[in-house]
């Protein structure tokens, strides 16, 4: 039985101490006289979350199937656990060796969102790792960060060693193997960086230097070592059914967000929504092979014993051997209990078919993400919807069982006007209508019940809408509020709720987004004045944020609300995400034009993915999506 970190004293007064102790199912346990690497995954944020992340689970099967390598996991612990620590000098722990984080060779740390930067210092300040890259000595772990936010990780850039920028599946043993080497060699920290600058996807911030000019945009960004090559193309992973994945996930002993199997279907997506940025980064879209996704789901079935498999996709519908996996499993579990969840799906038919097998009609909802209540900003944002297959697919579900609809939105995107904004309203209503004016009173399962939310919308590099000014605060609520108006205005307005998210979080991942390298001492003000879980309405401190904001001189024109220029050289500018800044520019000014482009299977746009030679651009185009 392995020592725990934590005594009994302090697991009885913390809350969830289950977070704390691992020896989950599945978790990995090595012979310590068999390794020779060891490797800590972290997840700066809860527990709940960071069990619950694909990528993670992917990434930790991966290294654990290395020989000599140990890979474990870290999430941040919750604030009254993180109080303990600090007040008892107890350093962060793995939680399958429950060693100090500080004795590792490598800490890993997976960057989802922006609203997690602080908990990133929280994380190596509980494991007694510097802050600051510079600071840190040949004793000290290598910290490497991956995912979306490291495609802008510059507000971030100086607590890094280096970012993994692409898909972790393809070159993480080879810097294992450079690290080896290093070692073997005697070789200082320094020489491994330099070695890690030159495989492809691999950024070390400290060998680059940004100059800036008189009205602050960023000048140049340039390198200074060597070693470290001027574009960094992102890593990407073209052959997924021959890849790494989880055969045995860790099973968890809490309930966590997504307390089920994840079955990743495809990577990337068709669609070309110009507000979204994993649409972007993750072409070409490319597909698992139906049989491998067979196997695999009855795999992590029968090793987790979990009752609901989820498929992972940004548009399932888009999956072209859908039907044939989808009827494989009903057949195969429809007397196991085993629930089938299928998120990002067309409501059509089919859809309707499959949901009505799977689910609970009386309980369960059917849900669209129109984003925008008018045709027009649909076209704007190239949504590809239209109010016909909207209120179609609302009306087939209401005639099927179902009497819930969920609606997500968001407010504040590009050429908005008010009118747009009341259209939501109005197509909630029209919605409502199709209920009740289209099926008979004797089949209705009670009201009908319309949910709408709002999210604020937020510019991220490598889209279309790069360039754009985001609304202010102010704004933002004001149109809430408007919304909110227009819906209590609507015949049906009793059988319709609105939700809205928080503006002040927006405000702040906006300027994250597209930040420079400047606001890394942002970021530091702030975890050092106590914040931490901003992702976290309770523990989000937007009074000592704009406190740090100010004192830091922040211009938050300059970061967010200004429109940018078409010749600005971006901080981002210098990584190759496989999509080209003339063909993001080109969908801009189509967006402002309301035209719409064609998804990826009905004609190619020349965004530039073609170069990976695979997925969606070898298939041939006309395809009707």
């Amino acid at each position: 039985m392995q020592k725990l970190a934590l005594s009994d004293e302090i697991l009885l007064n913390i809350e969830k101490p289950v977070r704390y102790i691992g020896g989950e199912v599945n978790c990995v346990m090595k012979e310590r006289s068999e390794v020779d690497v060891r490797f800590c995954m972290c997840f700066p944020d809860v527990y709940e979350i960071g069990m619950s992340h694909l990528g993670i689970q992917i990434l930790y099967d991966m290294f654990n199937s290395f020989d000599g390598v140990w890979c474990e996991r870290v999430y941040s612990p919750w604030p009254d656990l993180d109080k303990i620590m600090r007040e008892r000098h107890i350093p962060l722990f793995a939680l399958e060796s429950q060693d100090p984080i500080k004795n590792f060779d490598f800490l890993g740390i997976t960057i989802q969102y922006e609203m997690c930067y602080t908990n990133i210092l929280q994380i190596l300040d509980l494991s007694g790792i510097p802050l600051y890259a510079k600071d840190r000595t040949e004793e000290d772990p290598i910290v490497i960060g991956g995912g979306p936010c490291t495609y802008n990780a510059e507000p971030i850039a100086d607590f890094f060693d280096f970012f993994y920028i692409g898909e972790g599946e393809t070159v993480y043993l080879d810097i294992i193997n450079l690290y080896r080497e290093n070692r073997k060699n005697g070789g200082t920290r320094r020489d491994f960086l330099e070695k890690v600058a030159e495989v492809e996807g691999m950024y070390v911030p400290m060998f680059y230097d940004a100059e800036y000019n008189e009205d602050q945009t960023l000048k140049s960004f340039t390198p200074n070592n060597p070693h470290a090559k001027k574009t960094i193309r992102k890593q990407v992973e073209m052959k997924l059914s021959e890849t790494y994945y989880p055969d045995a996930p860790v099973v968890p002993y809490l309930q966590v967000v997504q307390d089920k199997v994840t079955l990743e279907i495809q990577r990337g997506c068709i669609r070309g929504c110009r507000f979204c940025q994993a649409g972007m980064l993750y072409r070409p879209i490319r597909e698992r092979d139906v049989e491998f996704l067979k196997k695999q789901a009855v795999k992590m079935i029968n090793n987790t014993g979990h009752e609901e498999i989820t498929l992972s996709s940004l548009s399932s519908s888009d999956y072209k051997a859908l039907q044939e996996l989808v009827y494989f499993l009903i057949d195969k579990y429809k007397d196991k209990g085993v629930n089938i969840s299928l998120p990002s799906l067309r409501i059509d038919a089919f859809a309707l078919d499959v949901m009505s097998k799977v689910q609970d009609i009386r309980k369960s909802s059917v849900t669209f993400a129109p984003e925008a209540g008018s045709q027009r900003l649909r076209d704007v944002i190239n949504k590809g919807l239209s109010e016909h297959s909207i209120l179609n697919g609302a009306g087939d579900a209401f005639k099927a069982g179902w009497n819930k609809v969920k609606l997500y939105f968001m407010l504040g995107q590009p050429t908005e006007t008010y009118d747009d904004i009341e259209q939501i309203a109005v197509l909630a209503d029209k919605i409502a209508r199709e209920y009740y004016e289209d099926v008979p009173k004797e089949q209705r399962h009670g009201k009908c019940e319309i949910t709408v939310s709002t999210s604020f919308f937020v510019p991220k590099p490598f889209t279309p809408f790069q360039w754009v000014g985001m609304n202010t605060s102010e704004q933002f609520t004001e149109k809430a509020h408007f919304l909110s108006g227009k819906v209590r205005e609507q015949l049906n307005q009793k059988s319709i709720r609105y939700h809205w998210h928080d503006s002040d979080t927006t405000i702040l991942e906006g300027i994250f987004a597209r930040g420079d390298r400047r606001l890394c001492k942002v970021v530091y003000d702030a975890y050092k004045k106590g914040c931490i879980f901003d992702a976290w309405t309770d523990y989000f401190k937007p009074e000592l944020w704009n406190e740090v904001l100010k004192e830091n001189n922040v211009d938050l024109d300059f970061y967010i609300f200004r429109e940018r220029k078409e010749v600005e050289l971006f901080p981002w500018d210098f990584i190759d995400a496989g999509i080209t800044k003339e063909f993001l520019l080109r969908e801009y000014k189509n967006g402002k034009a309301e035209k719409v482009t064609p998804n990826c299977r009905k004609a190619c746009a020349r965004c530039g993915a073609f170069e990976f030679h695979g997925g969606v651009c070898l298939e041939p185009r006309g395809a009707e999506q």
